[in-house]
């Protein structure tokens, strides 16, 4: 959200904003463009008849004081992906959805949009190396790339956000059932995908992994005027722990990712590119420098025998594919594994049976989570014996102190081992760079 009130700022409209807290990088950068609120919290006092619109965030709650004011002044209220599909409706929109993967993709697309000087504007989940703002929206871009997230879209839109952005060109990187909070059953929430692949367009394209056994039940090719193209791992050769694309002559194009799921999607990314005009050799140029997205298997720092990386995984798809992928790219070293379980889903003991056998790639795997986490949410006691049982993992190590965490990690021996440390939260503010400075060193 504070991206989209920067971008919009950039574009020269006047924003207001509020929020209930605002931490960093959001607070400097808001203050940064004199967009930081002079206090936090709600007052219904903000909301007045002369705004042109609200644009509201799932943050806020269906009784919240400013959304109330501006319903009953009659104002236009949008959720995130209205106004993203308002302010591109005149552009070809490519939307990239999926459980895991779509950060990986839409990044890979960026950036070799970016390197070939194409016009664009873009939506994404992360902050990307080279991209001052995660949204950008100009008058003057053909095309905009939108990371589809299948969430709701607002308290007052409870539809998933990818419904909304109409898309003309659309990706399913995956299906693996999450948001059991919203979506309680797998059924359920495999449909808002199916709703996705329909809304394909006449003379449209949906790009879709076929190796995956729940795309494959819905993104089949059942309407004649849509363009169908299924894609898998990209040929590629492993050799002393760097990956290599084979191109069409069977060249080695050195790339700086690695593991099975970001072959996939830099497939994806590729066919997406060649429905833009991209070449497959200009491709394979600009995806040479491509770094991966932030916090997606992202180097924290590396030593003369160990690697330290960090990844936003925490569904059980994306947790398998990110331990599974650092173990094969070095399969002479110890990988030390840790999942910190932060979301509604993986916190929720009828869920965390879809993690069983997703971590059995490290050789030594620990799960984390803080109590107080589960009262911040409004969830009962977790038992550390629930966790455990559910990864059907008999060494498996839970964890729920913070401090305790970071005794046994730095008590473990690093001279030829890797650690790999999964979350989209922070293991309760883990200083990660002394750490790692303390195992690479």
């Amino acid at each position: 959200m504070h991206n989209l009130a920067l971008a919009l700022q950039r574009r020269g409209a006047h924003v207001t904003g509020s929020d209930d807290e605002i931490f960093e990088p959001a607070r400097g950068r808001l203050a940064s463009a004199g967009l930081l609120p002079a206090q936090e919290g709600w007052d219904a006092a903000r909301i007045s008849p002369d705004l042109s619109a609200v644009i509201v965030g799932m943050h806020a709650r269906p009784d919240n004081p400013e959304l109330r004011r501006a319903q009953e002044l009659g104002l236009k209220i949008y959720s995130f992906p209205e106004y993203i599909y308002e302010a591109s409706r005149d552009k070809q929109r490519i939307v990239i959805g999926g459980s895991h993967g779509k950060t990986s993709i839409t990044a890979c697309i960026l950036h070799v949009l970016r390197y070939h000087n194409r016009k664009f504007d873009y939506a994404v989940g992360a902050q990307l190396a080279g991209f001052d703002l995660m949204v950008q929206l100009t008058e003057e871009a053909p095309i905009i790339i939108i990371e589809g997230d299948e969430y709701l879209s607002s308290p007052v839109d409870r539809r998933p956000k990818f419904h909304l952005y109409q898309h003309h060109i659309g990706v399913i990187s995956g299906i693996s059932w999450d948001h059991i909070n919203v979506f309680p059953t797998e059924e359920n929430y495999r449909e808002q995908f199916r709703i996705f692949a329909d809304m394909t367009p006449k003379a449209g394209v949906l790009i879709y992994d076929k190796d995956d056994e729940q795309t494959q039940l819905i993104a089949v090719p059942t309407n004649p005027d849509v363009t169908y193209i299924g894609y898998g791992p990209h040929e590629h050769v492993v050799r002393g722990g760097r990956t290599f694309l084979l191109n069409k002559k069977d060249e080695e194009v050195p790339i700086q990712v690695f593991g099975e799921h970001n072959l996939r999607n830099i497939s994806a990314a590729k066919e997406v590119c060649k429905q833009l005009g991209i070449k497959g050799k200009d491709f394979f140029k600009a995806v040479t420098s491509f770094p991966g997205a932030a916090r997606r298997l992202e180097l924290v720092r590396e030593g003369a025998s160990s690697v330290v990386y960090k990844d936003f995984a925490h569904a059980p798809s994306k947790l398998k594919a990110t331990s599974t992928a650092l173990k094969q790219q070095f399969p002479a070293r110890r990988l030390v594994a840790c999942l910190e379980l932060h979301t509604f889903s993986s916190l929720n003991p009828a869920f965390l049976p879809q993690y069983a056998h997703c971590f059995d790639a490290p050789d030594v795997a620990v799960v984390y989570f803080n109590p107080h986490v589960l009262a911040h949410k409004r969830l009962p006691p977790l038992a550390a014996a629930t966790v455990a049982a559910a990864f059907q993992r008999p060494d498996l190590r839970v964890i729920t102190d913070s401090a305790e965490l970071a005794a046994f990690l730095r008590a473990q021996p690093w001279t030829h081992a890797n650690l790999l440390l999964m979350s989209s939260g922070t293991f309760d503010g883990l200083d990660l760079a002394a750490l790692a400075t303390e195992i690479t060193d």
